[in-house]
């Protein structure tokens, strides 16, 4: 993890869940429109969990040119698609009813082949879009956390926390089920031009002030999370925040 931005993460709070939403959708729609015109495609990775519908409560506002959006999957569970723990699976349906994305433009893993190979499958898929660059550099991942601090598949004390010579890792023994699933590593997170966290409710309170406060001793996966030359920020409601000391 050496050679991180020391910059300070941008945090911001407001009053209600749908505030957050639309916080997060106002700034996608600002990174959406700058990479447009920089690149042919915006590059965006998301999660799963309750992030699906922070973003997709606002996702129709968003004035972007949808046809250059590709959407990866930061992690997700080796499922079929039609199973309630797919991302894919819960994203193409709210998606499908919001914005005019064609299933081209949301790339899933192929759950079909055995775990060893599905990781290996999403590399080559990525490939297509990242063919110059021997590190993908996403224009944004959404990422969520959960209350054990654990950020897309990357675990407290998990193996995957170290693996730093492939862009996606499997997991077979996932402290939370499903056992098997794919996740980005940290050096493709942290190459990443912005990676945006979204959390909500005081249940997160105690793990976003140990992650966002904290010594480095121990640190949880999401505070491993810091862009080497990018953007990161938190957006929270008044419940996540609610025990920052500078908020």
């Amino acid at each position: 993890m050496d050679g991180r931005n020391n910059n300070p993460p941008v945090i911001v709070v407001r009053s209600s869940e749908k505030e957050v939403s639309q916080e997060l959708c106002s700034l996608i729609e600002s990174i959406a429109d700058e990479a447009t015109k920089e690149c042919k495609f915006f590059k965006v990775g998301v999660s799963g969990g309750s992030l699906v519908k922070l973003l997709c409560n606002g996702i129709a506002d968003i004035n972007t040119d949808w046809s250059k959006w590709r959407i990866f999957f930061c992690d997700e569970r080796i499922v079929p698609f039609d199973d309630n723990e797919s991302t894919f699976g819960l994203y193409q349906k709210a998606l499908s009813e919001k914005v005019p994305l064609t299933d081209e433009q949301i790339i899933p893993i192929n759950p079909s082949l055995p775990v060893e190979d599905v990781a290996t499958d999403y590399i080559t898929k990525m490939h297509e879009y990242f063919k110059e660059e021997s590190l993908p550099r996403f224009d944004l991942l959404l990422l969520g956390m959960g209350p054990d601090g654990h950020t897309c598949s990357l675990f407290p004390g998990h193996r995957v926390l170290k693996v730093i010579d492939t862009w996606i890792a499997t997991v077979t023994d996932s402290p939370k089920p499903p056992p098997c699933r794919i996740t980005l590593t940290f050096p493709v997170i942290n190459n990443s031009r912005a990676c945006v966290f979204v959390s909500t409710g005081e249940g997160k309170a105690e793990t976003i002030k140990r992650v966002l406060e904290g010594n480095a001793v121990d640190p949880l996966p999401a505070s491993l999370v810091r862009p080497t030359h990018g953007k990161l920020y938190w957006l929270l409601d008044e419940g996540a925040a609610s025990l920052l000391n500078n908020k």
